[in-house]
């Protein structure tokens, strides 16, 4: 029978391999910014880099994108460096090279990707979300072989910030939490400063884990919220033709 100490060490690897993606991430985002000059490229390089880890572990269920959210009524939010939304059930519209204007009912989540934590920038994030979280989503009911399903409940849309490392002397500690957006459009339920842990609010209180692990940590615990958001809505396609005739 296998000892603590044997299941310890047949875990050990995988927490190793994890810290391994959390550094090499790093890394490309330090070159990003000791190589790159030009404020505009270094953060839509950082945005890539942010892309290409969400797509690398989220299933392909969810696209993961830069892009606008749209609604039926022909609002849009300001560009959001990471939208994760349906691609199953949901086109994107009116794609042009890599902006992608994407369905409100599609959206799962929206993070933004910035050089570090401080005020500003949380503030920043917040603003962005709440662009995307007073849009309006419709919901439709969908016939099946035995009858029609009810419309589904609309889940509030996720919102969240990452970034290298916080600018606060003590990381994620109280200067950070005292300056996370409190309005309930603004309000930021998970990120990760990779040089100082990871948070969220997925629990009902805010949780906060250490550097070591805390990528990964911050991307199981999106994935684990995002199955609990199920489906997303059907959408009413009938109110987006509308627009066309107004």
């Amino acid at each position: 029978m296998a000892t603590k100490k044997d299941k310890a060490a047949d875990t050990a690897w995988m927490k190793e391999a994890f810290i391994d993606v959390q550094s090499e991430l790093a890394l490309k985002l330090k070159r990003a910014a000791q190589s790159i000059e030009h404020a505009g490229t270094h953060g839509a390089v950082n945005e890539d880099h942010w892309i290409e880890v969400f797509r690398s572990y989220l299933p392909n269920r969810y696209e993961v994108a830069t892009g606008f959210v749209i609604d039926s009524l022909g609002n849009r939010s300001e560009q959001i460096d990471v939208v994760i939304f349906d691609r199953h059930f949901t086109p994107t519209l009116l794609d042009q090279q890599k902006h992608r204007y994407i369905p409100a009912e599609a959206v799962y989540g929206v993070f933004e990707s910035k050089p570090h934590f401080d005020k500003s920038y949380l503030e920043y994030a917040g603003k962005k979300a709440a662009s995307v979280r007073k849009l309006l989503r419709t919901s439709v009911s969908i016939s099946h072989a035995g009858g029609t399903f009810k419309p589904k409940e609309l889940f509030p849309i996720i919102a969240g910030i990452v970034a290298p490392k916080s600018s606060w002397a003590d990381g994620l500690g109280d200067s950070f939490q005292k300056n996370l957006p409190s309005d309930d459009h603004e309000k930021l339920d998970c990120g990760c400063a990779l040089e100082h842990g990871a948070f969220d609010t997925f629990d009902g209180q805010l949780k906060i884990v250490p550097p070591e692990g805390a990528l990964i940590y911050f991307l199981f615990r999106l994935l684990s919220k995002l199955q609990s958001l199920g489906t997303v809505p059907a959408i009413d396609w009938a109110a987006y033709a509308a627009t066309i005739n107004r």
